[in-house]
Parts: C-alpha cells; structure tokens; sequence
C-alpha cells in the first residue's frame, strides 16, 4: 500500500514539473509579435500566444512574464494570424535588376527558387554572381538552382543530341561546382535547348545530383495529356539516383477529377518503388510561356526558325495551325509583349489580315512574345491541388504578363481557403510554409519554432485578396499587414519599408 501511495506522488510530481513551463532567460528581444493566432506550419490547429524574434531568428513561443524584458518593437496581433512567411517553390526574376520583388512580399512570400527551367544565370562562377545577388537591397531570400539547358551552353553543347564523352564529362564537371552553392538541379525539357537531351545525359547528371543529396526539379518533356506519363516516367528514372520534382504539375487536354487521381495514384505507385518523387501546382488555369511552345523542335531557336521560313515554310505554318487549334484555338492564347500585349493570337492575327499560322511566321517568330495558354481544367487541376504530395509555387515574376507572379499565394487563401473551401487555413499554410522547406531541405525556415529563423506574415485571412488579372497582371495582392523577413519588418500596411533583408540562401 505504502509503495502504490509512492508511485502516486512520484508521479504527480513529474506531471507537475513536466507542466510547468520554466521562463526563459531573455533579457532583451528586437520584436514581440503578441496576442496573435499561431499558425506555425506543420498543420496543426492554431493556438494564441506570443512570438519573441532576436536577430534574426524566434528565441521563444509562450509569454514572458518578466518586468525587466526589454522589447525594441511590439507588434499586437490581435485578431489576426500569424504564420512563417511562405515558400514559392518555382518563380522567375533577375535580382540585379528587380531586388525588391514586391509582388512576391505582398501576397506573403519571403522566400523564392529561381534558376527554373533549365535556365539560370550564365556564369561559370557562380558563387562569385551570388555574391553579388547578396549585396542587393534584397526584399525575399533566393533559392537558387543550376539550370540544365545552361550547363549545356556553357559547356558549348547548345542543341546537340547526341553528346560525346568529353562534352558529358564537361557538363558534369561545371554541375559538380555550381551545386555546392545551389540546392538542385532545373530542367527546361520542353525548351531548347534542353530538350535535346538524351535520357542517357540526363542519368548521368542525376548521379552528380544525388552524391551531393540536392533535387532535380523539372520542367518536364511533355505535358500534354496523352504524354504526360511517359514524361513522368522519364523523371522517375532520374529518381533512382536523386530526389525528384515535377515544377507545376498540370495535364494540358486533361479533364476531371477522375483524370486527375490516375496521375496522382501514378505518382504514388512510383514512390511505393522507393523514389522520392514531389511535385507542385498554381492557382490557374493558363500556363505562360515564350510562343516557341507552339513551334516544331526544329524551328524553335533563332537560326533554326530561320532555316526552316525559308525551305519548309507550309509545313512550319500547317504545324503552328494544329499545335495550336489543340491548345483550345488562337482565342486561347494571351499575347504579353508589346505591340500585342494583351490581344489574343486570334485579335492580333486579325489586326494584320492574316490566318494566325502566317502571322507568327511572318510577324512574330518563336522567340517575339510570351502568352498566356488558356489550356487546363478547372476540375483536375484542382484535385491535384488538394494532393498532400503537391505543394504551391507560381512560376511567375515581377515582369511576367500573368496574374500568377503577383496573385498565386493570396488566391489560395482567398479562393480554396475562404470561398471554396478546399483546404483549411492550417492546410494551405502547410502547402507554402514546411512542406516546400522539406522538399528543398531547409531546416531553419517554414515553421514557427523556437531557433528557426524569423521569416513571419500577419494577416487576416479574410481580408487576402488577389487583384492581378490577366488583363492587369501587375497589380499587388492586398491582406498581408506585415511581412518580415530574417527578423525583420520589410512591409507594413502595403508600404515597402527602405532597407529590405532577404539574403541569399545557400544549401546545408
């Protein structure tokens, strides 16, 4: 009896001591972010409490109690909820020349992967360009990746197919070196010149990827409906030697619900073989790209498209004519550079009498525009959304003539979170924050955590609204009250504060 009594107060004790919360010894913080509603990134339910930021990093979660605490800044939260600030897992920029990328920080991302598509800064040293990039007055951090089609022109391949062992021993050398200031590999498999690539290449270059433990993100050969497996599949084979992610997952043709879950069960049987294979989504249901889309492979670099005006003009107009018709019709594509911005291919065409085939023959070329491609249903891309094995990125940029490089982030939240319902706050948190951080192996970012670094949003969701149309591509996402970034207040209220902090971010 006298050993049971024991047992009970020992262990009330230690329930007791496990209880209580020991304050932590902090004298001093730069920012206190009170009162607010924490949402902290793994898809956890919200909790009220207090966010205290050193630095640049989250010294401590709970409420100090303490007289003597001396706090630079508070922040009172009330109301509101607070969150790391989100992760776009693919966009587009130059940050030597747009910096401040604002139309990222106003739809709440403090974080961004350039280098997409197979096409990052032509520089041998790329350290030395990072170096550079780091001394901007940076308003995001940059995650930057080894393009594919730039190893091969920097390597002086271009658009060769078959390579010889010297030219592949090249490559992998200058990939060797740039990954240890990146976090990956890109490729661009649709665009010159890297759909040249044999498989053969692209193994060989997956091997490096995986001894350094980085991802190989894709761009992939074929997103039409009726390729998109074997495209996948091609990816998966990459995957035995290294993580593997397809950069916004869409089916171009593809419909419904049903369409979409033999994508994802696709995606799931690959991974059930061992290969960590991810992948992303936007928002939208048009694609955006260079027009050299809708060209032949032989026809889509300047010298090619020059060769092939001049001895295979008919059949270079008859394959734009059913490339195109199948991509829903000229009235589907969105013209973005000028004197056609904004027109459709069917209204640009008609403003020069022209059958919309001659036209981009004649008056445009492969490389004379972007556009918008009105090309995926609403339905699938939607169930692919919701996919725990799908995260959010943009694909979009400063510049870009489409709403997703200023809209994406908030129109989750606005509309799959507060209208329709898709996902829970804490789910789409998760999509942006922790789950992009663990694909890229971020360890310090995408969760709200005692030593993790202070990239933190405030809003409240149901103020979160992306203006960007496709008419008026540019204009900011409105909700997110504060931003900060490395501990830092860069945007208050809709104004950008002066001096920005985002760093460049180099792997682990």
């Amino acid at each position: 009896m006298k050993n049971r009594i024991f047992q009970l107060v020992i262990l009330l004790l230690v329930i007791q001591l496990i209880g209580c919360k020991t304050e932590p010894k902090i004298t001093s913080v730069d920012i206190a972010i009170i009162n607010g509603n924490i949402i902290d990134g793994t898809g956890a339910k919200d909790y009220k409490s207090n966010i205290y930021i050193k630095g640049d990093s989250i010294v401590y979660i709970g409420k100090i109690e303490s007289p003597d605490l001396k706090i630079g800044k508070i922040i009172d939260a009330k109301g509101k909820f607070v969150s790391p600030g989100f992760i776009d897992l693919h966009a587009h920029g130059n940050p030597l020349r747009t910096p401040d990328f604002e139309n990222f920080l106003a739809m709440g991302v403090t974080s961004i992967v350039l280098g997409q598509d197979g096409s990052s800064p032509k520089v041998q040293d790329l350290k030395t360009y990072l170096n550079s990039v780091n001394q901007q007055n940076l308003g995001v951090n940059i995650i930057e990746f080894v393009g594919h089609g730039t190893l091969r022109n920097l390597a002086g391949i271009g658009i060769k197919s078959k390579i010889s062992a010297t030219e592949l021993e090249s490559l992998k050398s200058i990939l060797q070196e740039q990954l240890k200031f990146s976090f990956g590999l890109s490729t661009g498999l649709e665009y010159a010149p890297g759909l040249y690539a044999e498989e053969s290449e692209l193994i060989e270059l997956a091997k490096i990827v995986g001894e350094q433990d980085k991802i190989i993100m894709s761009h992939m050969r074929n997103e039409d409906d009726d390729e998109l497996k074997k495209s996948i599949d091609e990816l998966a084979k990459q995957g035995k030697y290294t993580r593997v992610h397809i950069a916004h997952l869409k089916s171009v043709f593809g419909k419904g619900a049903q369409r979409a879950n033999q994508i994802l069960d696709n995606i799931k049987q690959i991974r059930k073989s061992g290969v960590q294979l991810t992948a992303d989504v936007y928002p939208y249901m048009a694609s955006y790209t260079g027009i050299s889309i809708v060209f032949p492979d032989w026809s889509k670099t300047t010298k090619q498209f020059t060769v092939a005006k001049r001895n295979r003009k008919t059949e270079l107009e008859t394959f734009i004519r059913n490339k195109v018709n199948l991509r829903n019709g000229p009235e589907a594509t969105l013209l973005a550079s000028a004197p056609y911005t904004g027109k459709t291919l069917a209204e640009a065409a008609a403003s020069k009498n022209k059958p919309f085939e001659k036209f981009l023959v004649e008056d445009v070329g492969p490389q004379g525009t972007s556009a918008a491609y009105f090309v995926m249903n609403k339905e699938l891309q939607e169930t692919l959304l919701q996919d725990d094995l799908v995260g959010i990125c943009s694909d979009g940029s400063k510049t870009g003539f489409h709403p997703r490089g200023h809209g994406t982030f908030a129109k989750i939240i606005e509309n799959y979170v507060i209208k329709g319902s898709l996902l829970s706050l804490e789910k789409a948190v998760q999509k942006m924050t922790s789950y992009p951080a663990e694909i890229l192996q971020l360890k310090d970012r995408g969760l709200l955590k005692i030593g993790k670094k202070a990239d933190i949003i405030i809003f409240n969701p149901i103020n979160v609204k992306a203006t960007a149309t496709y008419v008026n591509p540019h204009q900011l996402a409105t909700g997110f009250d504060m931003v900060l970034v490395n501990g830092k207040l860069v945007r208050e209220n809709e104004q950008l504060k002066t001096s920005l902090s985002g760093k460049v971010l180099l792997p682990e």
